[in-house]
């Protein structure tokens, strides 16, 4: 077996680097022999009018782009030992839409690729907050009563929820001061916890059908 390729399609650099910490956690189960790329975007983005056709010109979010990417990794990586993985997070949309329209995307245009769809709800931070073991090596004062009060996976601002646990107090200053500061937050918040993630401490259902999907895909690959 050749050196594995994983390519990671993100949203964006913060939930990216949570993704690549999880996969790579996955990854050496079944191989050292692998290389793992983060292709972080500028958001989610939209459907494009033209999937067909070329992205609109300027186009950064992950959706506008999605199509062309697809084509361009068939086109080189096509029956070789590549996984593509694509994140999104679901936001207000149903995640299983979601995950339906992306498999159907990549099976047209990526039909020689195994591409893994990883759709979080609502948010990255419901797998962060689905791991209490990283966010206490983290942040050994984190508020556990408030982590107790979350329904994992409910649509009930995620990043909000996790903002509370770690800040207490001082929460609700932060969610005042909105963008770009509040993105600040948020990657410092995902590049300490994910350090302390393990696939297996996770309790995210979201999490655990990409985790299902992830690793059917390593087993095909290491075994071609």
């Amino acid at each position: 077996m050749t050196a594995m390729r994983i390519e990671l399609l993100s949203e964006d650099r913060s939930g990216g680097n949570v993704l690549k910490r999880l996969v790579e956690c996955m990854v050496r189960e079944y191989t050292t022999e692998y290389s793992c790329f983060l292709r972080p975007h500028r958001g989610c983005g939209y459907w494009p009018n033209d999937p067909d056709g070329k992205p609109e010109p300027f186009a950064s979010g992950l959706l506008e782009l999605l199509p062309s990417k697809l084509r361009a990794y068939d086109k080189v990586y096509a029956g070789t030992d590549t996984i593509v993985v694509v994140c999104l997070d679901s936001d207000d949309h149903d995640p299983d839409e979601m995950r339906t329209k992306l498999r159907n995307l990549s099976k047209k245009y990526a039909p020689g690729l195994r591409t893994v769809i990883a759709i979080s709800v609502e948010e990255m931070e419901s797998w962060m907050l689905a791991d209490k073991n990283a966010i206490l090596l983290a942040y050994p004062d984190a508020d556990m009563n408030r982590l107790a009060q979350y329904e994992q996976d409910s649509i009930c601002g995620t990043w909000e929820v996790l903002c509370d646990v770690l800040l207490h107090e001082q929460s609700a200053r932060v969610k005042r001061i909105g963008y770009p500061a509040i993105g600040q937050y948020k990657s410092a918040w995902a590049e300490k916890i994910s350090k302390y993630m393990v696939p297996g401490n996770n309790v995210s259902p979201s999490f655990k059908n990409f985790q299902i999907a992830f690793e059917a895909a390593l087993k095909s690959a290491v075994k071609a």
